[in-house]
């Protein structure tokens, strides 16, 4: 038998906001949160600039002793957990608890950690090397603390595909309730890798803005002189469950997820396949999943980080999909808002698409003033688009060629 599943719960940690409605809102007015990093001394380093969040407490959001054994991307995670559990309204008892998973994605994990470590490795050899270095580094821990913490009992992983994590996560959790294997997944991303080995790698890849002068423009999707994305931190968590589930506890409802595609361009560690076939063949498949078309969607929420060959990719496997159908959805990129989260990218962007149908808006893709000449996909630009939004799709795109695609619709009984 297979399930509906629905989207009951949500919570965000950016250097935009601590929770949902502060990200949106800060989606509508257009204002960004990337700005000079101030976590670390950046002096060296090729960009300088990123969505960091120079303010985190973690103790504010869970017990101190809890935060003090978890990296800074695992107390990210945990605290999106509790608002989304607390904004679902759930409740974790002992005679539920198998019923109710977690499976939280991950990019890069606890690099702060690793990175201090090794830093008392070189200088104070091995015995002197925290017995909390493991665990506190390694990507599955924010999805075990988070169950630890919760009482969650169900099926219990990270997934780890770059950029494309928040979103393998998602789906893989929509499969798994909607195979009834588990009645409520928490789903979603958390990143925390703004960090001297962090940035540096990225840096040396080649792959961030250097706009440096510039950081609230420098995110710019599909413009002519886009030059690299911008790393960001935070997490967002997503509560999906079993319609039935959902309804008979008189849970509110934010969409319906009703398909999912995954595959990989097998093209490039780093650089994505400039044909953009694999890409569409996950936009099909999550399509064909939700027994949809093309022309059924709204509103596109594009991975489009901001990057030369990532975005051309996008709007190439886009308009391959509606060439000759007289129609393209409305399509923005939120990134130059939040920042580019990695893994957890993809669960925020996901997530202000429901905002959207909440509300009846798009937002416009900020700092696009000369997009590229080869564009004719509706992507949103100048002023937000006030308009009615029942499907979305929300794409994400890894390093290693990782492709996935969430397709959800307004819920409807």
């Amino acid at each position: 038998m297979s399930h509906r599943v629905v989207v009951t719960g949500i919570g965000c940690v950016s250097a935009v906001g601590h929770s949902l409605d502060e990200v949106w809102q800060a989606t509508v007015d257009g204002r960004t949160g990337i700005k000079a990093i101030t976590i670390m001394d950046t002096e060296g380093y090729d960009s300088r600039i990123g969505a960091d969040i120079p303010d985190w407490d973690a103790d504010q959001y869970m017990d101190p002793k809890v935060a003090k054994r978890c990296d800074r991307f695992t107390q990210f995670g945990l605290a999106a957990a509790y608002q989304a559990l607390t904004d679902s309204a759930l409740e974790i008892t002992p005679q539920n608890a198998y019923d109710v998973g977690v499976v939280v994605g991950c990019g890069i994990g606890g690099m702060k950690t690793w990175e201090s470590q090794h830093e008392r490795l070189l200088s104070r050899g091995p015995s002197r090397l925290s017995p909390f270095l493991v665990p506190m580094m390694i990507v599955d821990m924010s999805s075990g603390v988070i169950s630890m913490q919760l009482g969650a009992k169900g099926p219990n992983y990270a997934t780890v595909s770059a950029c494309a994590s928040a979103t393998h996560s998602l789906g893989d959790a929509f499969e798994i309730v909607r195979r009834g294997a588990a009645k409520a997944m928490f789903a979603g991303g958390t990143e925390g890798a703004i960090s001297p080995t962090g940035l540096g790698g990225f840096c040396a890849a080649k792959a961030l803005s250097t706009r440096n002068d510039d950081p609230a423009t420098a995110c710019r999707p599909f413009d002519k002189t886009r030059d690299g994305f911008v790393m960001a931190e935070g997490s967002c968590i997503v509560v999906l469950e079993e319609l039935e589930h959902a309804l008979a506890r008189g849970a509110k409802v934010y969409a319906e997820i009703v398909g999912f595609g995954m595959n990989g361009d097998a093209y490039n560690m780093v650089a994505p396949d400039p044909s953009g076939d694999a890409a569409a063949h996950a936009m099909e498949y999550a399509l064909d999943q939700a027994g949809m078309s093309m022309l059924d969607v709204d509103y596109v929420n594009a991975h489009a980080p901001s990057t030369v060959d990532g975005d051309a990719m996008e709007v190439t496997a886009l308009q391959s999909m509606y060439e000759g159908k007289d129609y393209s959805p409305a399509v923005t990129s939120t990134k130059p808002i939040h920042g580019h989260m990695l893994g957890a990218t993809g669960a925020i962007e996901l997530s202000l698409t429901f905002m959207s149908m909440r509300d009846g808006l798009v937002p416009r893709t900020l700092n696009c003033k000369d997009p590229d000449d080869n564009i004719w996909l509706d992507v949103v630009l100048g002023e937000n688009r006030e308009t009615r939004v029942d499907t979305i799709m929300s794409n994400s795109f890894g390093f290693g060629g990782h492709n996935a695609v969430i397709v959800a619709r307004r819920y409807e009984q």
